[in-house]
């Protein structure tokens, strides 16, 4: 499957999809989406957070992240998970072809967001290069320490980000999906695994 491109409908008509950046916000399910993507059109998938995050939570400064990134999008085919414009720039858009914007509602996203840290916390599961979501991590009060709180703040932004990038001149090469809801996000990847 991975020598034939999948093509998506998108306003503009046919385009091909082969080198893919999903975001959104934390919770919104974007790591999920990029894995099914990554299955259905056969290419391969990096989650950006873990090129970010090192042992004990360390963060990589901005030419290591970038060096990592350049070396996960040097193929003709990939899906790449996650924002990190702040420390990246538009790297990844600019080899990109197609944006989708995983896009639930707040509540929704708040939801995930306290349910899967939980979840985490309990099993003890491993994120990146052995970090583990902690207690602390539910504190809302701790600022951005707190993956609620910051799914909390970060949620109007990331919307303001998106939206004016979709209307964006210098995204013109990219075709864009904007999926709202569960529905939208199985409705698009049951069309790209029957098209």
């Amino acid at each position: 499957m991975s020598g034939s491109p999948i093509t998506a409908k998108d306003d503009e008509g046919v385009k091909a999809m082969r080198r893919v950046s999903v975001v959104g916000s934390s919770g919104s399910g974007k790591s999920t989406l990029a894995r099914r993507l990554s299955s259905i059109l056969g290419a391969p998938y990096t989650e950006l957070d873990a090129l970010f995050w090192g042992p004990e939570w360390t963060e990589a400064s901005g030419d290591e992240l970038g060096e990592r990134v350049s070396r996960a999008i040097a193929g003709d085919a990939w899906i790449v998970d996650g924002n990190y414009r702040n420390q990246i720039g538009a790297l990844v858009w600019e080899r990109a072809d197609t944006v989708v914007w995983v896009n639930p509602p707040k509540p929704v996203v708040m939801w995930r967001v306290l349910i899967r840290t939980v979840r985490r916390i309990v099993t003890r599961e491993e994120l990146w290069n052995g970090n583990r979501e902690r207690w602390s991590s539910l504190m809302f009060w701790r600022g951005d320490d707190s993956i609620l709180h910051w799914a909390w703040t970060s949620y109007a932004p990331l919307q303001q980000r998106y939206e004016a990038a979709m209307v964006d001149p210098a995204n013109v090469h990219l075709a864009f999906h904007r999926l709202r809801s569960s529905r939208d996000v199985e409705r698009f990847l049951d069309k790209l695994a029957h098209d």
